[in-house]
């Protein structure tokens, strides 16, 4: 199997996980954070939407400069709209990984300000950046979602809301 297969076949598995997660986000409560240093619910989910789109940015750019490149996060009202967008993004992933080649996955991609560099990586490791980040950031989600008392789907088995427990 390829890498970029090995990719394409993570970024469908998160997106499933994603998806159901999403799905729960209550978009009424999007101003809503556990504490004052973290993201609101409505920029933690919309992050988390737009991550399978920055497979698509590693693939077809060669960096990201935020001097030239002022960063607007989406902002989606309803959770028909978050969907619609997480939908998009992981179009945009998965095409731009169908249409890779292997001898892309090694070239340079860097991160930077202006001069200032945060980071220069492979195409390939910034790829497993994003799918990282997609993990992470929805782990967080579930996080807020169970602060907010909403049940948490699965990602890798059956949750706690999902299972029955029998007490010994």
């Amino acid at each position: 199997m390829s890498q970029i297969e090995i990719f394409l076949k993570e970024l469908e598995q998160e997106a499933v996980t994603s998806r159901k997660m999403l799905e729960r986000v209550p978009m009424d409560k999007a101003d809503w954070k556990p504490h004052e240093k973290s993201m609101t619910l409505g920029r933690l989910s919309n992050h988390v939407a737009e991550l399978p789109g920055w497979i698509e940015m590693a693939l077809t750019t060669n960096e990201l400069d935020f001097q030239n490149n002022q960063y607007e996060p989406q902002v989606n009202k309803t959770n028909e709209d978050l969907m619609r967008y997480f939908e998009t993004t992981l179009e945009k992933g998965r095409a731009a990984l169908a249409v890779a080649r292997e001898s892309e996955l090694g070239k340079n991609w860097t991160l930077r300000n202006g001069e200032e560099i945060y980071s220069t990586s492979t195409k390939a490791e910034v790829i497993r950046m994003s799918l990282n980040q997609i993990v992470h950031h929805r782990a967080q989600l579930g996080v807020f979602l169970r602060l907010l008392d909403i049940p948490i789907p699965g990602s890798y088995g059956p949750s706690a809301d999902e299972m029955e427990f029998s007490q010994s």
